[in-house]
């Protein structure tokens, strides 16, 4: 699909105000020109004192009349494709957000935030310009043109028209290869702008990062330096109009004086008379505004066309996680989950992140994850999710293959506490019903009680209706975290995923947080992904992940008596822990002195 078939589909929703605005429009221009006719008939009537008192009255009462008309008239062409084009722009936003919402998490990875957020704003600006003023431009102009050089002609001079419109010619054939020296111009332009959103959007996202490493100068002159980038590519816009726009108006200017001296030579000499001489130059004047439009929609049709361009880009990427032909509605999850041989490999990777993992876990069951960063802990919940496809058959749940389970079915199922805790920009009942059909805040203080965050909401001067920041940045990391497990507690899910989600708390409340999940989450299935052994010790099965295999898998006892990679890993623990408890008792004895 090119980039006029695509933007068309869009336009031909609005395809009945669109003729309505251009039939108006036609009408506008119509009745415009009789203007200079009435101009150039009270010029010569009262030039041969032939028009009494009545005449010139009905002459100004159809002045008036036209006026009015003309008036009403470009309200409404302005109401039906302004209006036309600001539905269409609304429409492509919703379409946009909605597809994007669509796309996998790997998209997200490819992708930069900021230049999706400048093809959501100034790009989408730019295609509503080029479909509603741009359009209006072109068929004004054109409409324009041919009646006005028709009434010069037929009601002047034939001689007189041509010569004037010499100039004219020279201005249709200059803004053709203005258009295309735009177009990549601008391209250039927009793709500046996003990496400059971009940087400002990250530096403001980490701001605190870059005030603890003393680089805001660092990150001052990166600023600077993209800030600079995105001028120059501006200017190189700007630099092209400077010189096309005054070379129009010097070209404009040429065709006004070639009418003044010839046809104030032709009006000298009888061959026209004075009122259609000033009618003429009412023509030529008429005649501007077609001229300078033609330049204003070039301008607008080159950005608007690389515009599109970058929208359609975002249109053209395939959702990679759909549902299958083969899913069919389920009612219900139990939560028993199969891994056979699942094995999984990362976008743009050769080596895989999961390989071969084999494991039947019945509903009810509390499933430890352990191992190594970068072992491919969270991608086995991510395919679980369906943030990413596994193959057919190689994951199961409740004995169906995930792949013929419909998305919204699968995802109402499972909770899920993810390790970046992201909390939204509202208050934090919301944030923690977040996921619920309706808010009870019933529901969302018990949620907040068994995940321990409830007596620091209820500290807050605003409680529950407390605004968190961008991220719940205004929030510890613990109770980010807390709040987020409330969140998926909420639910009360047949199968929760809690991804590394108590690292940021002490063991005295992760331990209670971990008994109040054995006492809630009875007969359903529970995913914990952790580095602390005190966190995961309890569960039913532990499957400890090294290089992406499932090196062991058994409970807390048997993988001691293995005295394999479980054993190492909590020895080195408890041994952390009691230099820890050394140290700390050392400090204590020196009455805490650290200087």
């Amino acid at each position: 699909m090119n980039s006029f078939q695509f933007i068309w589909q869009y336009i031909r929703r609005y395809k009945v105000r669109y003729i309505a605005g251009i039939i108006t429009l036609f009408l506008v221009d119509f009745f415009n020109i009789f203007i200079p006719k009435l101009t150039g008939a009270i010029t010569d009537g009262l030039t041969a004192s032939a028009m009494d008192m009545e005449d010139i009255k009905w002459h100004l009462t159809a002045l008036f009349l036209l006026g009015a008309a003309l008036a009403l008239g470009r309200f409404f062409w302005r109401f039906f494709l302004f209006g036309s084009a600001r539905g269409i722009e609304r429409n492509l936003r919703d379409d946009m957000f909605a597809h994007l919402e669509q796309l996998g998490v790997e998209y997200y990875n490819e992708h930069k935030t900021g230049d999706l957020m400048t093809r959501f704003t100034s790009d989408l600006n730019m295609i509503r310009m080029a479909i509603g003023p741009a359009v209006i431009c072109v068929f004004d102009a054109t409409v324009m043109t041919v009646m006005v050089i028709g009434q010069m002609m037929v009601y002047v001079n034939v001689r007189l028209t041509l010569l004037a419109l010499i100039p004219m010619l020279i201005i249709c054939i200059g803004e053709i290869c203005y258009g295309k020296i735009m177009h990549p111009k601008y391209k250039e332009r927009q793709e500046a702008v996003s990496n400059l959103t971009d940087y400002v959007q990250e530096s403001f996202s980490g701001v605190r990062v870059i005030k603890a490493f003393v680089q805001e100068r660092a990150q001052m002159y990166g600023f600077l330096k993209a800030n600079r980038y995105t001028m120059d590519k501006n200017l190189n816009v700007v630099r092209l109009q400077a010189i096309v726009m005054p070379l129009l108006d010097v070209i404009i200017g040429l065709s006004s004086l070639i009418t003044l001296i010839y046809g104030g030579y032709l009006a000298l000499t009888g061959e026209i008379t004075l009122g259609r001489f000033v009618a003429f130059n009412q023509y030529i004047n008429m005649l501007v505004w077609p001229m300078l439009a033609c330049g204003d929609a070039i301008n607008m049709f080159s950005q608007g066309s690389a515009s599109i361009r970058r929208v359609q880009e975002i249109f053209e990427e395939e959702p990679e996680v759909l549902d299958d032909d083969k899913a069919l509605s389920t009612p219900k999850i139990k939560g028993d989950i199969t891994f056979s041989h699942l094995t999984f490999t990362h976008k743009g990777h050769t080596e895989p992140t999961l390989k071969d993992i084999s494991l039947e876990i019945e509903a009810g069951t509390t499933l430890a994850i352990i191992g190594r960063t970068g072992n491919g802990k969270s991608t086995l919940v991510n395919l679980l999710l369906r943030l990413y496809n596994a193959r057919p058959g190689m994951l199961l749940i409740d004995g169906r293959d995930i792949n013929t389970i419909p998305l919204k079915d699968l995802r109402e199922h499972i909770a899920y506490v993810p390790q970046d805790n992201f909390l939204f920009s509202d208050t934090l009942s919301a944030n923690i019903s977040f996921g619920a059909q309706t808010v009870d805040m019933d529901a969302v203080i018990r949620a907040a009680k068994a995940s321990c965050i409830h007596e620091n909401i209820v500290s807050f001067p605003e409680g529950y209706e407390t605004i968190v920041g961008e991220r719940g940045v205004t929030l510890s990391g613990g109770q980010k975290q807390r709040s987020s497990i409330a969140r998926a507690l909420i639910k009360d899910a047949p199968i929760l995923i809690l991804d590394d989600a108590l690292s940021a708390v002490d063991t005295d409340t992760e331990e209670q947080i971990l008994k109040n999940l054995k006492e809630d989450r009875r007969g359903k299935t529970t995913i914990l992904i952790a580095h602390r052994i005190s966190t995961i010790q309890n569960a039913d099965i532990i499957m400890v992940l090294e290089e992406g295999m499932a090196k062991e898998i058994g409970n807390h006892a048997e993988l001691m008596a293995k005295d394999g990679i479980y054993k190492s890993m909590f020895d080195k623990q408890q041994l952390e822990a009691a230099i820890g408890g050394i140290s700390f008792a050392s400090n204590k004895s020196q009455g805490g002195n650290l200087s």
